[in-house]
């Protein structure tokens, strides 16, 4: 049975690779390369001082390759004391005139983690060993949110038939794009966002890919006062 797995295995790990290498291209374009971006507008985060927990409403997917990653609970928490995270800047540090508004947050931890493949196993552990783990806000039609991971911070391992170590983010700190949904429900969703990895381990951990997504959405609750929302307005 363990042969018969591999081998399955092994076959899905090919056919997997190739499709994604194929999906990475039809992602460029030349337009794509030669789009100027927008000059960025000011950005207002509220209310100033208020913290908030960041809390995942539905399933975390990582996808690696032919690794598929499912979480079904993820959570940051809003701390107190010295140097707080999940906090919004005291005004005037919660606007920015000239573009985004930048909150450190406590590094999300990843609950009920497991993987499609067969015979796998998956532990994800995350740190602020290299630096923090940030959100970064900015008002627009729609307001876009770019999740920080620090160098190093995010580390995925796998255990079982195949065992492989993910670590986003493996030179320098990277930014996972996403937006902004504003509302009653706050959010901060990310849709296949792309992050860069290093991938180490057996024979047959896919080693060549260097980029992997994220899909999640984290709704975002005001823990000082619930009765109010986090806004993102003009500056």
């Amino acid at each position: 049975m363990i042969l018969t797995n591999t081998y399955r295995l092994q076959s899905w790990l090919r056919s997997s690779g190739a499709c994604l290498a194929l999906a990475g291209a039809a992602a460029l374009s030349p337009a794509d390369a030669h789009a100027a971006p927008a000059a960025p507008a000011g950005t207002s985060m509220s209310p100033a001082g208020h913290r908030f927990d960041a809390v995942a409403s539905g399933p975390i997917v990582f996808e690696a390759g032919p690794i598929t990653v499912t979480c079904t609970a993820s959570e940051s928490r809003a701390q107190t004391g010295a140097g707080a995270y999940n906090t919004i800047p005291p005004g005037p540090g919660n606007a920015n005139p000239q573009g985004p508004v930048a909150v450190r947050i406590k590094a999300p931890v990843f609950k009920d983690c497991s993987t499609d493949a067969p015979g796998l196993r998956v532990a994800i552990e995350t740190n602020e060993n290299n630096g923090p783990w940030q959100i970064s806000l900015q008002y627009g039609k729609p307001s876009t949110a770019r999740l920080s991971i620090p160098a190093g911070g995010f580390v995925l391992k796998t255990s079982g038939l195949l065992s492989c170590t993910v670590t986003a983010a493996p030179d320098a700190s990277t930014t996972a794009q996403g937006h902004w949904e504003a509302g009653s429900g706050s959010a901060l969703t990310m849709e296949h966002a792309q992050i860069p990895v290093k991938i180490e381990g057996s024979f047959f951990c896919p080693t060549s890919l260097t980029t992997a997504t994220i899909s999640a959405r984290y709704a975002v609750h005001n823990t000082t006062d619930p009765d109010h929302g986090i806004t993102v307005d003009p500056a």
